[in-house]
């Protein structure tokens, strides 16, 4: 039976080496940089050094956002006006297909996709630098 139980009176009385340990309760981790919990404060009560660095981690997304975007605008908006100006272009055939129908319907597809992807990867880059500059 154990100490806790409650008994029939008959098991000895437990004495005082039997009494179970204290446990030591801890609220908040103190081993936390005192830095780093002034540093995520500010960011809650959105300070003006905490609204200056979210405000410029938004403009770093943006900017890269826009220059991906302007990329594929770029390179899929000049291969029209590349085919209206040289028409000779549009006579050429790659494996019995014509290069128009290659560049304008294939050719979007994995340019695309390496484009999400490339923003992936910078935008990911960004949230790291964002986070190791907080945790500084």
């Amino acid at each position: 039976m154990s100490k806790h139980a409650a008994g029939d009176g008959q098991g000895a009385t437990p004495g005082p080496s039997a009494r179970p340990r204290r446990k030591r309760v801890i609220l908040a981790d103190s081993g936390a940089p005192v830095t780093l919990l002034r540093t995520v404060d500010e960011l809650e009560e959105q300070t003006s050094w905490a609204e200056e660095v979210v405000s410029e981690f938004i403009r770093t997304k943006i900017r890269s956002a826009c220059l991906l975007a302007g990329l594929a605008v770029g390179v899929l908006g000049v291969l029209p006006a590349l085919f209206f100006l040289v028409p000779a272009l549009s006579q050429v055939t790659v494996a019995g297909m014509a290069l128009p129908w290659l560049l304008l319907g294939i050719l979007p597809f994995p340019l695309l996709f390496g484009i999400g992807y490339w923003y992936n990867v910078l935008a990911e880059e960004h949230e790291k630098a964002f986070v190791g500059m907080v945790e500084k």
